[in-house]
């Protein structure tokens, strides 16, 4: 008996050991508490007119018990089988009509307790179609722009696994619904034994592919995909909710309606499936349907992209597209480069045009020098802005071409770095036709282009007009210098009003009439400051220099009673940047000027406990392309240091109490700083990955493979310098992170190997959470365990 006892005390104590290690969910301190649970304002969706738009007053986190509801994670997406959809984590509560004319409000008709999913004007801007969730699925209502009176479309059958659940149709007078398909019986059941080893195999073919996440297993996750994937599709007329259906059931990306509402283009998805890839890359069939779901033509018939080079593209059709202002004309390109960049050939790309009956040969519109980036309609036929991108120099071209006029000289319009933030031209103003087609807005010759602003005093917005013959711009709207403010849209046809959103350091975002002529506004919205608490927050940019002269900066946050000459314990928070230019690099981005929303994990909820935040603290990694991560220690560190010294001859900060965090890359870069330098007392890395060999095809902009560069592999992984990290880390990580590389492997491994060298760290795992974390329980023990953390080996270090 006694032996038993002494048995059953040693197996409790060692249950506790190991229970210990689950602890409850923690909450951060009360003043944190009340700003990261007050409301948030409303959300905009603006109408395709621009004369009315939704406010949705949204739930900002969902609760830990939802996040715990079964879950199935196939082929690269996440699926909530109980509602036969991707997860969805935002919900809209309530949602009010606004005329952008007069401010008039109008509620929309809601049942009591609607959680309202994704929401989407009709082309006419006479009524939104959203969906509604229930206890068994998604619904589809639609909602009238005039009066806020909503009706129910369709039951609880919509199927969003793999595609965007319903779409509206040229004319808005219908929507196509992507439906569970009737009949189709009960989800496949695990075997209860194995009828063999699961088996992948190769031979002779090059697949160079991302450590994705999320992957098929085995022949019960395809079953699995296939049951939930396929789909049957319906048309259903939004006046009478009357449905009918289109083609027979299938694993459908999208269907898209041709512009004169004649032909379907289908993407559908085929086996065999892959273990290597997600779902975006399974072979597929592109299909043009008649209107009713009869084949018309197979345009293309795609293999599995499992073997596309590291930033190539795949061989064959790509960006298949109808062309604006013609019926049903077809658009796309293909590589000529068999879609490796590093092939040397005079022309990447070419632009490809086939019209119905879609039996003959494709016409060939002109080659692209570099690779194809998309391509921006005028309203006026047969013109576009094309853009090429090439990746080596990350050079953007943008190109005015006539595609009705094959063989004739494009127009260079704009040639530029796109890192190049001060000489950024900015983006087209487009306008919505009946059809849904976006189009560059076109008046006299001119075109709109609105753009972020981007100085060395930070972000200032403009709107200018632009002439396409020659070349001259006008400004017709230019953001102060003590506030923010862009341009959101014209009011209605007018164009000496504008739509603005307009901010500043001490008033949240909202949306103002703008009168262009007398430069005078007029609020529409009236979202109130959701932590009044913090108004009194001091909030600048700081500007200094790397040692090797290259310009940074940051955004400075200090405590609403902060006094000058205070020396507070410092957050350094930063995400390392990749720049081929030195003179691009260290441009400022964002603005100092903008309202400061705490939300979240964020980091400046640090500020609420007495340190000094210095947040975006610019880390550039400067060089060429297929070297630059050679020096990516010695770049971080160096940047580190300058703006630790910069603070500190300000006066500001006490340089032995500064604490480095950062998420994703940001926490690959904190690691990697406390493994190679003491500049910092402690650190916060969150849902990182931190040992190289397991991403062995590539990271970030890394084009070089674990087998060209070993010893680069090695130099930058801190989980390989784990013996020289010797301040305090705090690692966190969702149980079930779903980001290419950020295996919550990779904190696992670094946590041992810490402990292994007897290191101060502790690593937090939180269920259900995926990259970035959601359930309000989580949001609130992240919170806790930073400031905990930098309580105690940063603010008061001894």
């Amino acid at each position: 008996m006694k032996k038993f006892l002494f048995v059953l005390c040693v197996t409790l104590i060692c249950l506790g050991g190991l229970l210990g290690a689950q602890e409850t969910y923690k909450l951060p301190p009360k003043e944190v508490m009340d700003i990261v649970t007050a409301p948030p304002s409303p959300r905009v969706f603006m109408s395709p007119s621009d004369e009315v738009m939704v406010l949705g007053e949204y739930q900002a986190m969902p609760s830990i018990a939802y996040m715990a509801q079964p879950l199935l994670r196939l082929a690269g997406t996440r699926i909530l089988p109980q509602y036969n959809s991707r997860q969805t984590t935002t919900f809209y509560t309530r949602l009010t009509i606004m005329s952008i004319k007069d401010g008039k409000e109008i509620p929309v008709a809601l049942p009591d307790g609607a959680r309202v999913g994704s929401l989407s004007w009709s082309y006419d801007s006479r009524s939104f179609a959203f969906t509604r969730l229930t206890d068994t699925g998604f619904e589809l209502w639609l909602a009238d722009a005039a009066t806020g009176k909503s009706k129910r479309l369709t039951g609880p059958i919509l199927n969003a696994t793999i595609n965007s659940g319903f779409a509206w149709q040229p004319g808005s007078g219908s929507l196509l619904v992507y439906g569970i398909v009737e009949d189709r019986g009960a989800p496949p059941q695990a075997p209860e034994v194995p009828s063999g080893p699961n088996i992948q195999q190769t031979s002779g073919r090059v697949a160079s592919v991302r450590t994705y996440q999320d992957l098929l297993k085995d022949p019960f996750d395809e079953k699995l995909f296939k049951y939930y994937g396929t789909s049957q599709i319906w048309r259903v007329d939004a006046a009478t909710g009357e449905a009918n259906k289109i083609g027979k059931p299938g694993m459908y990306f999208y269907a898209d309606s041709s512009p004169d509402g004649r032909y379907l283009m289908v993407r559908r998805l085929k086996e065999p499936f892959s273990y290597s890839v997600t779902y975006r890359s399974f072979p597929y069939s592109l299909e043009i349907w008649d209107s009713d779901g009869r084949l018309v033509h197979l345009f293309a018939d795609m293999p599995l992209a499992d073997e596309v080079p590291i930033r190539g593209v795949s061989k064959g059709p790509r960006s298949v597209d109808w062309r604006p202002l013609k019926p049903a004309t077809l658009v796309w390109v293909e590589a000529l480069d068999e879609g490796d960049p590093k092939k040397d050939v005079p022309f990447r790309d070419r632009l490809m045009t086939l019209s119905p009956p879609f039996t003959g040969d494709p016409a060939e519109i002109l080659k692209i020098k570099h690779r194809y980036g998309g391509i921006s309609w005028l309203q006026t036929p047969g013109l576009g802005f094309l853009t090429e991108f090439e990746w080596m120099r990350r050079w953007r071209t943008t190109y005015l071409v006539d595609v009705d006029k094959p063989g004739g000289d494009p127009q260079k319009i704009f040639d530029l770095s796109s890192q190049d933030r001060y000489n950024d031209p900015g983006r087209p103003v487009t306008m919505s036709t009946a059809v849904g087609e976006y189009l560059v807005l076109v008046e006299n010759g001119k075109i709109y282009l609105s753009g972020s602003g981007a100085s060395p005093q930070g972000d200032r917005p403009f709107l200018d007009s632009y002439d396409l013959e020659s070349g001259k711009t006008e400004r017709l709207f230019h953001c102060g210098t003590d506030s923010y403010e862009r341009f959101v849209g014209f009011a209605g046809e007018s164009r000496k009003m504008i739509i603005s959103n307009y901010e500043s350091k001490t008033e949240p975002p909202n949306t103002y009439l703008y009168d262009l002529k007398q430069k005078a506004r007029k609020a529409l919205t009236d979202f109130r400051d959701p932590a009044p608490q913090m108004t009194g927050m001091k909030k600048q940019l700081i500007k200094y220099n790397r040692a090797d002269g290259v310009p940074l900066s940051g955004t400075l946050y200090l405590p609403p009673d902060y006094q000058e000459g205070q020396r507070l314990p410092l957050v350094m928070w930063a995400y390392p940047m990749e720049y081929s230019d030195a003179r691009v690099a260290g441009q400022v981005r964002g603005s100092a000027n903008r309202f400061t929303f705490f939300r979240g994990t964020s980091q400046l909820f640090f500020v609420t406990q007495g340190y000094a935040v210095l947040d975006a603290a610019q880390m550039p990694v400067i060089g060429d392309p297929e070297t630059m991560n050679d020096t990516f220690v010695e770049q971080i560190v160096a940047a580190a240091q300058a703006g630790i010294d910069k603070l500190d001859e300000m006066g500001i900060i006490d340089p032995k109490r500064v604490g480095v965090g950062g998420h994703s890359y940001g926490a690959f870069m904190t690691a990697n700083l406390l493994a190679h330098c003491d500049l910092f007392a402690s650190g916060v890395a969150r849902s990182g990955a931190y040992n190289r060999t397991l991403t062995p095809f590539g990271f970030q902009s890394e084009r070089r493979t674990l087998w060209q560069a070993p010893e680069i592999y090695f130099k930058v992984s801190p989980f390989m310098h784990a013996h020289k990290i010797n301040e305090p880390i705090l690692l966190i990580h969702g149980e079930i992170d779903n980001n290419s590389g950020t295996f919550p492997i990779q904190s696992r491994r670094l946590f041992h190997a810490l402990k292994g060298h007897g290191a101060t760290a502790r690593l937090v795992f939180l269920p259900y959470e995926s990259h970035g974390y959601r359930a309000r329980e989580s949001v609130l023990h992240v919170l806790a365990e930073m400031i905990e953390w930098f309580d105690t080996y940063v603010k008061n270090r001894k």
